[in-house]
Formats: structure tokens, sequence, C-alpha cells
């Protein structure tokens, strides 16, 4: 069973494949500060008995890409290994000024999309920032757009404004807020929708002149679920693609 580690800035997320199929998925707290050997307590105490014959990771956090680069060769050196770095093969050429900035876990998306859609693409993820990679219709990474993510707002507004508090991240009775906490609401939901819409229609518009509709917008990431069913220009979510691009490029390098 090939074991997948997405270890982002706020949550770390782990996937179980048998094949090509996902037959256990699990959601954490990323810590920086963990050890190697909390790293390893929190992996076993989720996989349980599940045998691990192959193990592929990704980190936007150093610290942490450390830490389990540690614990795979303490504890696991006879499984076979594939952590996205450099000098690792994922069959995607960087369109971007300077290939180094692009964080691993865009370059994974970025395969993942164009294996599902075999065409131009943006990925929207919905995580610590809002991530908008661009994908050719070639499967090259263009760029993209990062906006501050729906919890890092709504974390500034608690901060910064006296009479504004943290509130439940759901969609309000009607975009026109009768309290504070709908207003807030209201903002954060109908607002993060149209920011999505707004960046992803100029995008199409210039990755695709002829046809921006022809474009696919892959939703992804753990907040997309607040916003998609509000979002006009998304045509598909899929919750799973960070893994789905690991298993890939596994599969690529062993």
């Amino acid at each position: 069973m090939l074991l997948a580690i997405d270890i982002g800035n706020t949550n770390t997320v782990l996937g179980a494949f048998d094949g090509d199929k996902i037959v256990h998925s699990w959601r954490v707290k990323t810590d920086a500060r963990h050890t190697a050997d909390e790293l390893m307590l929190t992996f076993t105490g989720l996989l349980r008995e599940l045998p691990v014959t192959g193990i592929v990771g990704c980190s936007t956090v150093p610290a942490a890409l450390r830490e389990l680069r540690t614990m795979l060769s303490r504890y696991w050196p006879e499984v076979p290994t594939v952590l996205v770095e450099p000098g690792i093969k994922t069959g995607v050429a960087l369109q971007f000024d300077n290939p180094k900035e692009v964080g691993a876990d865009r370059i994974v998306n970025t395969l993942a999309a164009f294996h599902l859609v075999n065409g131009p693409a943006i990925v929207v993820d919905f995580g610590t920032s809002t991530n908008f990679d661009v994908v050719s219709g070639r499967g090259e990474f263009l760029g993209g757009a990062l906006a501050p993510g729906i919890e890092i707002s709504l974390d500034a507004l608690a901060t910064r404004a006296a009479q504004l508090r943290k509130v439940e991240l759901v969609a309000p009775r009607s975009p026109i807020g009768k309290n504070t906490v709908e207003a807030l609401q209201s903002g954060i939901i109908y607002g993060f929708a149209g920011q999505v819409d707004g960046l992803v229609r100029r995008i199409a518009a210039t990755l695709v002149p002829s046809a921006p509709e022809s474009v696919e917008v892959i939703a992804t990431g753990g907040l997309a679920p607040l916003v998609v069913e509000h979002a006009e220009t998304v045509s598909r979510r899929e919750p799973d693609l960070t893994l789905v691009g690991l298993r890939l490029i596994y599969e690529r390098n062993t």
C-alpha cells in the first residue's frame, strides 16, 4: 500500500492508496516543531496495521520536511521512498521566472490536474493561502496568483477590528447580513467566491483567449467546500488532488 504525505502550512494530509484508489485518508494539524519521533507516533497511530510498501511526500514547511526525511530513514529504511524536491522526475515543465520559488504542492497539483483533464486548467487550492495554479494545454506550470486564505483573512479581521470576532464559516441566510455574524459570513463566503470567479475569468481569458470556457477549473484544499458551491466558475472539486499527484510522481520515480 502506498502512503502519500502532503505537509502544508496548516494541515498535513495523508492518503493510503491501493493501486490508483485512495482507501483511507487523514487530516491532522501541521506543527513545524514536531520531531521525527513525534511524526512517527502520529503516523503509526493513524495507519495502525496497514501494510506500507511505498511512501511519497511533499512539504511546503522546510523544518517539517527535514524531520519527515529523518523519520523515514530511521523507521522505514527498507520502504521505497520518494520526496518531491530537486532531482525528482515530475514531468512538469516550470514556465516561471525562478523555478526554485515554486512550492512542491503547486507542481504536484499541476501534474494531477493535467492527468485528470488532459488540457488547460486552473487549480484553485484553498489552504493557508488561496493558490491559483495555471496549467497549460501541454501540462506546463505557467504561474498563477496567490491570495490570503480564508482563515487568515478572518483571523486578521478579528485581531484588527475591536468589535469583530471569529464566526462559524457557513453561508448566512442572505448576502445582506442582518447582524454582525451574518455580515461577516456573507463577506467571507460570498466575497471569496467572487474573488475566485473574478480571478478565474481573467486568467482563463489570458490562457485561452479564443475559448476561455474550455479551461477546466478544479477546486481542492481543506476549505474548498466553504466556497465551491457559491463560485460560478468552478467546474469540479477534487479534494484529493495533491495526493493523486503524489501517487503519479511516485510511479514516475520507482
